[in-house]
């Protein structure tokens, strides 16, 4: 099949899937209005990728037609560039703000693919299983979701010692398959995928008591017994223009708890099955997470640029662009946005094959970035709340400057260097970007989206090549200490 369009993509949404909001079972995810905006929004991704086939396609190794060049396997440095360019044309497109469009987990999968025969095992070929369901995913275009982590119940205890029977777990084997009950969250974008991806993110236990819960497997998100439970949308239905929540609107991509009520998950679908010391660090082990940062790291560049180009305008309109307090501001704004475009650069250069000669990029400078972002973004949120001041939550609808007071719109709400209707929509955009409901999730979603940020820090300290710097302290000091002709202790 190849690249699909956005007519196709919007047509495969419309199945039998199970997505539960404000107490209700959606029945159409690409007319509801809770949805309909990030469904049309991703739509256009996929139209996109059908218009600019040599920046956004490659020749696939199985039919040699177009496939989305979100699933390349990197045999150079020169292919993560050209795989880099296509995710932030994408990326571009939605400022940045729709982190688990396609390309997410189609990185993602592409390297677990890559690294296939180390999950095989003797009693079933995992990774001979995982590598056809790769190519089945990039030769039908399909849009992935995934789900990693247990439900927040008692978080002193381990999976399984949990007392309350919540987390989804192994409860039978067949010989067609395994049988799996229970929950996961969070599984962003589900209303809009065509398959959702099980995997471990957080270590179990070595004992077999965990056993039930280490698996990895897809299915189709319409897979009789799989529900989603949404979180309330955020796109503002009660907005007198669409122009008053201009990202809400395009991307909510969404947020659920993912409910398997004894799902049959075929063997041909699994990945991992009870094993513990497969799934804990698979994605490091792998080199698939070096692939992920490469992704959302892109994704990072275009939220800061936006962000950055934001605060520009804002503080061009008022001028007060011309105090050097706010220029001050502004300069950080490039510091974030250049920051990451130097990592990114990084660790291309850095890159290296492996898992039979595909390039993993360099993992110190992504670390960086998966590090220092959440705390970038907030404080770009912050910059622009400080230089738009009152004027965010003083201006009105975009909808009054053709109402009844059109004339009082006009002349009051201009600035020095813009008329009122572009003051309005500007305006209106930065509320939505540093203020809003909207932007309180893309905060709290750049804060966890990517793991327990103590815990990360944790693990890149544990992890970090340290001897090597501190043998340059040893040897400093053993020079130093020749040098003055000390001989030590008598």
């Amino acid at each position: 099949m190849g690249i699909r369009n956005g007519k196709q993509f919007l047509e495969g949404l419309r199945d039998d899937r199970e997505i539960w909001v404000d107490g209700e079972r959606v029945k159409d995810v690409t007319t509801d209005p809770r949805f309909e905006g990030c469904a049309a929004t991703l739509a256009e991704l996929f139209d996109i990728q059908g218009r600019r086939p040599e920046e956004m396609t490659y020749a696939s190794p199985t039919t040699g037609g177009p496939v989305g060049l979100s699933f390349l396997e990197p045999r150079s440095a020169d292919d993560l560039r050209r795989r880099r360019h296509m995710v932030k044309v994408w990326m571009d497109h939605t400022c940045g703000m729709l982190g688990r469009s396609m390309d997410f987990m189609n990185c993602l999968l592409t390297g677990m693919a890559s690294a296939a025969s180390s999950f095989d095992r003797d009693q079933r070929p995992f990774g001979h299983y995982l590598r056809g369901y790769y190519e089945h995913v990039r030769e039908n275009d399909l849009a992935l979701t995934h789900t990693l982590v247990n439900p927040q119940v008692d978080r002193s205890r381990p999976v399984e010692r949990q007392t309350k029977d919540v987390a989804a777990r192994i409860v039978k084997e067949t010989d067609s398959g395994f049988v799996i009950r229970g929950a996961r969250m969070v599984t962003t974008l589900c209303a809009f995928s065509d398959e959702v991806l099980a995997a471990p993110s957080t270590n179990l236990n070595m004992n077999e008591d965990a056993e039930p819960y280490a698996f990895s497997f897809s299915i189709p998100v319409s897979t009789p017994g799989v529900r989603f439970l949404c979180r309330p949308s955020l796109v503002n239905l009660n907005a007198a223009s669409p122009m008053d929540a201009p990202l809400a609107n395009r991307f909510d991509e969404g947020d659920g708890v993912i409910v398997f009520d004894d799902v049959l998950v075929p063997w041909e679908r699994t990945f991992v099955y009870r094993d513990v010391a497969m799934c804990n660090g698979l994605f490091a082990r792998t080199g698939t997470m070096n692939h992920m940062m490469h992704q959302f790291s892109t994704k990072n560049l275009s939220k800061a640029e936006f962000m950055m180009g934001l605060a520009f305008a804002i503080a061009r309109s008022t001028k007060v662009d011309a105090h050097l307090h706010v220029q001050n501001l502004l300069a950080e704004m490039i510091n974030c946005t250049e920051f990451v475009r130097a990592c990114l650069t990084a660790s291309e250069a850095g890159a290296s094959p492996r898992n039979g000669g595909v390039y993993v990029p360099d993992a110190a400078p992504l670390w960086c970035v998966r590090q220092m972002f959440p705390k970038m973004f907030h404080r770009m949120c912050e910059i622009i709340q400080i230089i738009g001041a009152g004027g965010i939550v003083a201006v009105p609808s975009f909808a009054e400057i053709d109402g009844p007071r059109a004339e009082d719109v006009e002349r009051y709400f201009q600035s020095a260097s813009s008329d009122s209707r572009e003051r309005i929509r500007l305006f209106r955009l930065a509320y939505d970007a540093a203020v809003s409901s909207f932007s309180g999730r893309q905060q709290l979603y750049e804060r966890y989206y990517s793991g327990d940020p103590v815990r990360l820090a944790g693990s890149l300290y544990e992890n970090y090549d340290k001897e090597q710097y501190i043998d340059r302290i040893t040897s400093f000091l053993d020079d130093l200490e020749a040098r003055t002709g000390i001989s030590g202790v008598e």
